[in-house]
């Protein structure tokens, strides 16, 4: 199953899906020496975000946040890619200055068929999610 949105920062990522219908605060949300979500009561606390694919609605909170994923970019610990269905600036930001592949504008559909450990490849310079598994 292919699903297309538009890219945004190019690049290439294969592997885990992580995916969650709530939006994700990397200030305060995400564990910066670890890359687990911490945030209180997410479908995702606990879980490792580090070389997976993120497939959430958006981002939330401060533009901080960006500087977040940078630092965890820089430790190893950052997504591999990430996939949204609506773009905001703080995940725009953060994916830029991290060189994270990142698509938007993908159809909440997404939601529907990629679960949490399907492996999917990101194609960030033609804007296409692919599940493989």
């Amino acid at each position: 199953m292919i699903f297309k949105g538009k890219s945004i920062v190019k690049g290439y990522f294969k592997g885990e899906a992580i995916v969650s219908r709530q939006p994700i605060s990397f200030l305060g949300g995400v564990d910066p020496e670890s890359g687990i979500i911490t945030e209180k009561g997410h479908e995702l606390e606990g879980l490792s975000l580090s070389k997976k694919v993120l497939i959430i609605p958006h981002g939330k909170g401060s533009t901080v946040g960006s500087y977040v994923m940078y630092s965890l970019a820089k430790r190893g610990l950052a997504p591999g890619a990430i996939v949204t269905t609506s773009l905001d600036v703080m995940i725009l930001t953060g994916c830029v200055i991290s060189n994270i592949p990142l698509i938007g504008n993908v159809t909440e559909e997404i939601f529907s068929h990629v679960r949490n450990g399907s492996i999917i490849e990101v194609d960030g310079s033609k804007g296409l999610i692919r599940l493989l598994g």
